[in-house]
């Protein structure tokens, strides 16, 4: 008998990322209540795993965040890719707030999806695989059900369903 799988995953698209940073930067650079201001947004590292957001004081971080946050959804980027429960730091009279970006599933992460999986559909196999969880049945339509079942339960980290077979 056929057995149809997928894979859970919390990774985001990195060419979508970089849209929505220069995005982003454009808007910064032509909005009129941020001229004359410091207000910028630079990558944390080479790596580009986060957003430095650079203002003159909250104001201007809270709505450099409200940009990044219309231009991710509409790029179809999860609002919960975006880690903005550090504080600002404040030095020069510059505001900085670091937004690293929220991606891969640890143990306990991937352990909660599995246990979820477990209690709400028993037929339904699902496994640890490393950096993602791999989900598995005979029918299709259970694996529906299980996709429809995760994005129904609110976890507090991006989630995708890729790799289906």
């Amino acid at each position: 008998m056929a057995q149809f799988s997928f894979d859970i995953v919390s990774e985001f698209d990195k060419g979508e990322m970089n849209n929505v940073f220069d995005q982003t930067q454009r808007e910064i650079q032509s909005r009129y209540d941020f001229k004359g201001s410091s207000a910028a947004l630079d990558w944390i590292d080479a790596n580009k795993s986060g957003f430095k957001i650079i203002g003159d004081h909250k104001f201007h971080i809270d709505a450099i965040i409200d940009i990044i946050r219309k231009k991710a959804a509409t790029r179809e980027i999860s609002q919960k890719t975006f880690d903005v429960s550090k504080e600002p730091t404040i030095t020069n009279l510059k505001t900085t707030l670091l937004v690293p970006f929220v991606q891969g599933l640890d143990q306990d992460k991937a352990k909660k999806i599995t246990a979820l999986l477990r209690e709400k559909l028993p037929k339904v196999k699902a496994q640890i695989q490393g950096d993602s969880v791999r989900v598995m049945s005979p029918k299709k339509d259970e694996l529906q059900e299980a996709m429809q079942t995760i994005k129904q339960t609110e976890l507090p980290f991006p989630l995708s369903f890729t790799n289906f077979r």
